[in-house]
């Protein structure tokens, strides 16, 4: 048997495999049943009403924060890290977007997912071009609306917002470029009143490339009735 210095997991017999693999799973499950209780939670948070009139551009002209939700109940936006003066994007958020999968059971479960950032449109127009993307992708470059979601940044914005990798990045702040971050927001409508529900940034955005995970993040949740979530809230058969 020839010797190698390539790093590998211990070799043991299919038995010991076994034994080994039937304690991860005990913590695998207790991990699922955890984030199930955290979601429970989030459908459960209160949501501010938002104020201030915002106006994006996109592919049709100007438009409101309102008319983002396309008629749906919910939308998701996801802040695509995009300084003014850059000429590309994130190569971060790029990955991002390129991970995601399949988004159609999102509109067909009442929810909107855009793309914002605050370099001007057509610099997002011609790298969403160069990439192939299709998703809708909207300017905030005219509003405030990077600043008061804590995308752009300045030294006044509190670190405990901030869900760093470690104690020595939330001191040197070295995750972040030019002022400039990426994050993922949710918000609500009732009627002609949209209200903000969450906001994750830095780490909390990076397993929400999919679906449900995405679902996960807004008030109705994934909308199925193994959900733990309050009397009224719209489910239907798990999986159905």
């Amino acid at each position: 048997m020839r010797s190698s210095t390539v790093a590998h997991p211990p070799i043991v017999s299919p038995e010991a495999w076994l034994a080994e693999r039937q304690v991860l799973l005990a913590e695998e499950k207790e991990l699922t049943k955890h984030r199930d209780r955290v979601n429970a939670k989030r459908r459960r948070l209160p949501m501010v009403k938002i104020n201030k009139q915002y106006i994006f551009e996109g592919f049709d002209g100007k438009t409101s924060l309102l008319e983002l939700f396309e008629g749906r109940r919910q939308l998701i936006v996801y802040h695509f890290m995009f300084d003014p003066a850059w000429d590309k994007g994130c190569s971060g958020c790029t990955g991002f977007v390129n991970a995601l999968g399949d988004l159609t059971m999102l509109n067909a479960r009442d929810t909107t997912f855009v793309l914002i950032s605050r370099a001007p449109l057509e610099k997002l127009n011609r790298y969403k071009a160069d990439q192939g993307w299709s998703l809708l992708w909207f300017s905030s470059f005219h509003s405030d609306f990077n600043y008061d979601f804590h995308v752009s940044l300045d030294e006044s914005i509190a670190p405990v917002q901030y869900n760093y990798r470690n104690q020595e990045e939330l001191e040197k702040r070295e995750y972040f470029t030019q002022g400039e971050s990426h994050g993922l927001s949710v918000f609500f409508h009732i009627d002609d009143d949209v209200f903000h529900t969450y906001s994750t940034y830095a780490r909390g955005c990076e397993g929400l490339t999919d679906a449900y995970s995405l679902l996960d993040v807004t008030p109705y949740g994934r909308q199925e009735d193994f959900e733990d979530s309050p009397p009224g809230w719209p489910q239907q058969p798990t999986y159905g």
